[in-house]
């Protein structure tokens, strides 16, 4: 164990900058590094001699990216439940349901206000709306792969600009 305490300490700052490249954010880089020199430690009898710190490299990016494809795909979750209970409809909505999901969709509307126009039109028209790709891209004059990528832009500048906090 004093052993692999060489390596925590040697490689520590290397395995940081590396998993901090990917993540942008210092409490999720520290996680991602350590869970790096988990997953290093346990691989130790598998490893062959072969370029040490590549190695190690390779384990701290695929752990930082997996860490930000899981934030990313809880983001999405978070988001897509926000706009999914506005467009529900309850048939028994108690007074406490009722105010929540009146709050939630004030917050959605606010948070829609703050969007690139660009983005707040194809929001709205496939989440609020419940329009179609095709209805959309015919309102809008354009192909239907236009439409999917303008909504893949807006919601990479959702992930991108908003934080899961915003939402609670």
């Amino acid at each position: 164990m004093s052993g692999f305490r060489v390596i925590v300490d040697r490689y520590n700052r290397h395995i940081f900058q590396i998993t901090y490249s990917v993540l942008h954010d210092v409490k999720d880089a520290e996680d991602a590094a350590q869970e790096t020199f988990i997953q290093i430690y346990r691989s130790l009898p598998q490893y062959r001699s072969q370029g040490f710190k590549s190695w190690i490299s390779r384990i701290a990016l695929n752990k930082a990216i997996d860490l930000k494809r899981k934030k990313t795909r809880h983001s999405e979750h978070t988001i897509t439940s926000v706009i999914e209970m506005e467009t529900i409809p309850s048939n028994e909505e108690g007074p406490l349901s009722l105010t929540i999901r009146k709050e939630k969709h004030r917050l959605l509307k606010d948070k829609l206000k703050q969007l690139p126009d660009n983005h707040k039109q194809v929001l709205s028209a496939y989440y609020l709306e419940e329009k179609s790709y095709e209805q959309i891209a015919l309102e809008l004059q354009v192909t239907k792969n236009t439409v999917e990528s303008k909504l893949y832009r807006a919601k990479q500048w959702i992930r991108k600009k908003w934080k899961e906090e915003d939402w609670k």
